[in-house]
C-alpha cells in the first residue's frame, strides 16, 4: 500500500558513535507516532564510513529500528575514476526517486555538508521532473561550521563557504542545535560578508531557528536497579565505584586531562576509571594510561552498546567529560550530557565551552578546559 506520509532523515547513521546518529533514531522512532507511515533513514554503505576512518560501534550492538523505519545504504554509482562523488552521487539518486513517487515528504538533513547538499541536489532535480511534494530541514551542527565554513573563511576559500550557506539558506527551515551553534555561523558569515560584500549573515540571524537534538528520554527514565546491577556485574564494575568517560576518543573531548587528573587525585586509590567509546586517540590513550601505571585502575572500553550506556551513566559515582575548544571542534550541545542528567548517579563534572551551559543548565558541576 501506497505510504501517505514520508519523513527522509539524511545522516551519517548507526553504526557511527555520534550523538546526531542517536538523534536519527530518535526522530525516526517519534515520526511513528506523528502521523508518519513510512520512515527513511538514508545513510552511507558500511565500508564507506569504515574506510573514512569514523568510530563505529560493534553491529551486533546496534539496537533494532522498528517496523516502519527503514535503513537505506544506496550503493556507489560510477567507477574508480570518480573517487568521492561516486557514493554522494548513489545518495542523491536514491534521493530522486523517494521525492518523486508521490508521497508527501520531510526531508531532514543532519549535517549540512555533505547530507544537506545532497538533499537539495535531489529537491532541485525532483522538482524539475514534475511537481514534488517535499519540506526540507536543514540542521547545522557544530562540525558544520567549525570544520567547514569558519575553515574556508580562515583558509580564503570563499566559493566553498558561500555554497554551504547558500545551501543552507536554500532549505525550507534552517535549525541549528542550540543558540550558541547560531551565534557561530552568524559570525563566521559575518565574517564572510565583511571580506566579499555577501549578505549571509542578516539571513542567518533571521531564518536559524534553534531545535535541540531529540533524546530518547525513556531509554533513560524507564531504568530499573536490576538492569544496573546486571550490567555492572557483566562489565565487572562496582556500582559508584567507577568515574566514567563516554564519548568519542578524540582530542578534543580532553580524554588526556582527565587521565592526567585522575593520575594526580586522591580518588584514583578509590574508584576506577572507564573510558568508554572509539575514536582516532585510542591507540594513544592506551600509551598514556600505560606510561602513568593505571593499567589495573583504569579500563578502556571500546565495544559499548546502545543498550549499555544508561546502565553505566546510572551506576557510575561521576561522569566526566572534560570538553575543549580546538580549531576544528567546539562542543555545541553536548547529547551525551543530556543523556546523563536522565539517567541518574552521580555528578556531571564538564566544562563551560561552546554550547555546554545549554544542555546541562545548573546541573553539573563546570571546571575550566584543560585543568
Amino acid at each position: 500500500m501506497k505510504p501517505i506520509r514520508r519523513l527522509v532523515i539524511v545522516v551519517r547513521a548507526d553504526p557511527v558513535i555520534c550523538g546526531h546518529s542517536g538523534e536519527a533514531r530518535c526522530l525516526a522512532e517519534v515520526a511513528l507516532t506523528r502521523g508518519f507511515d513510512d520512515v527513511r533513514i538514508v545513510t552511507w554503505p558500511l565500508d564507506a564510513l569504515e574506510a573514512a576512518g569514523l568510530p563505529l560501534k560493534p553491529l551486533d550492538g546496534v539496537l533494532p529500528y522498528s517496523s516502519g523505519i527503514t535503513v537505506e545504504r544506496p550503493d556507489p554509482v560510477g567507477d574508480y575514476r570518480v573517487p568521492d562523488g561516486r557514493y554522494l552521487s548513489g545518495l542523491i539518486g536514491r534521493l530522486v526517486e523517494l521525492f518523486t513517487d508521490g508521497v508527501p515528504t520531510i526531508a531532514m538533513s543532519l549535517y549540512l555538508s555533505p547530507h544537506a547538499i545532497a538533499v537539495q541536489e535531489a529537491v532541485q532535480v525532483a522538482r524539475s521532473l514534475g511537481p514534488a511534494q517535499v519540506t526540507t530541514v536543514a540542521e547545522a551542527v557544530g562540525s558544520d561550521i567549525t570544520n567547514v565554513v569558519r575553515e574556508c573563511v580562515n583558509t580564503g576559500r570563499f566559493g566553498a563557504a558561500a555554497h554551504i550557506l547558500s545551501v543552507y539558506l536554500a532549505a525550507d527551515h534552517c535549525v541549528a542545535v542550540s543558540e550558541y551553534t547560531k551565534d557561530l555561523i552568524v559570525a563566521s558569515a559575518a565574517t564572510l560578508d565583511a571580506m566579499h560584500g555577501t549578505t549571509f549573515a542578516q539571513r542567518c540571524r533571521e531564518r536559524i531557528a534553534i531545535s535541540y537534538p531529540a533524546v530518547d528520554s525513556w531509554s533513560y527514565l524507564s531504568l530499573t536497579d536490576d538492569a544496573i546491577t546486571e550490567t555492572l556485574a557483566r562489565r565487572g564494575l562496582p556500582r559508584d565505584g567507577y568515574i566514567l568517560f563516554l564519548s568519542r576518543i578524540a582530542s578534543a573531548k580532553g580524554v588526556d586531562d582527565l587521565i592526567d587528573a585522575y593520575a594526580g587525585s586522591r580518588s584514583a586509590s578509590r574508584v576506577q576509571l572507564v573510558l568508554a567509546g572509539r575514536g582516532p586517540q585510542e591507540a594513544e590513550v592506551v600509551a598514556r594510561v600505560t606510561a602513568a601505571g593505571l593499567a589495573d585502575r583504569v579500563h578502556i572500553l571500546t565495544d559499548v552498546d546502545d543498550a549499555e550506556k544508561p546502565a553505566l551513566m546510572a551506576g557510575s559515582a561521576a561522569f566526566v567529560l572534560p570538553t575543549r575548544e580546538q580549531p576544528e571542534f567546539v562542543e555545541t550541545f553536548g547529547i551525551a550530557l543530556v543523556e546523563k542528567a536522565l539517567a541518574g548517579g552521580g555528578p556531571i563534572i564538564t566544562c563551560a565551552t561552546g554550547g555546554v551551559p545549554e544542555a546541562v543548565g545548573d546541573t553539573a558541576q563546570l571546571v575550566p578546559p584543560r585543568d
